[in-house]
């Protein structure tokens, strides 16, 4: 390979070390947010979305600490690249509209373990899931094993993803500014990974460390 063209080359790791994570910048969504927990704003988000190329999505819960307890769905974040908007579930439960945005089969929906996501909706409201892809097996044609959204994220950004809110209380009344800052960045964060393993697969810049 030309000297010139090494140095596009993006190392990639078939498994990353969690202990690295730590030292790596933050990686942080700064576009706008905007919380939803209307019918009527949810009905003006979903147009807005729509018109979206794609958009990356995620759901938060509130912990339950007893065993076998599981709490309904709390928050749906669906992100563009600039806007994130943050459905307050647990306020609007499952209105036509959001239905009709999670069904549409024209709008690519992009997130990770989205199996768990659509299975907790559906808890709330049945649905049919519309056009969606599923990034773990994605990121698998890359060969990377890790599966969790910081340790993706780590490995083809070097910048770390804060997991610092996830246990905190999703049905508060009003959401601290950390908490929707953290919200948003997961769903964007699965527009960013889209982006970059279409970017490998296309480009082939990259070169494979098989890792235990």
């Amino acid at each position: 390979m030309p000297l010139e063209e090494s140095f596009h080359v993006k190392t990639i790791y078939s498994h990353y070390d969690k202990s690295a994570i730590a030292a790596l910048p933050k990686a942080q969504f700064d576009g706008r947010i905007i919380v939803i927990q209307s019918v009527g704003e949810a009905r003006r988000a979903v147009d807005y979305l729509l018109r979206a190329p794609r958009v990356g999505i995620d759901t938060e819960t509130r912990p339950n600490f007893k065993p076998g307890g599981m709490n309904p769905v709390s928050l749906l974040q669906v992100s563009t690249y600039d806007t994130c908007f943050l459905f307050r579930l647990v306020h609007l439960g499952m209105p036509d509209c959001i239905v009709r945005l999670l069904a549409d089969t024209s709008l690519q929906k992009i997130g990770l373990s989205l199996h768990d996501d659509w299975a907790q909706l559906r808890r709330r409201k049945d649905f049919t899931p519309g056009k969606y892809l599923e990034l773990q097996d994605y990121v698998r044609k890359l060969g990377i094993e890790d599966m969790s959204l910081q340790k993706l994220y780590a490995n083809l950004f070097s910048c770390k993803i804060s997991k610092t809110q996830r246990l905190s209380n999703w049905d508060a009344d009003v959401l601290t500014e950390a908490q929707k800052r953290y919200a948003a960045t997961d769903a964007w964060a699965c527009l960013r990974l889209y982006d970059e393993i279409n970017h490998l697969f296309s480009t082939k810049d990259y070169q494979l460390v098989n890792t235990e």
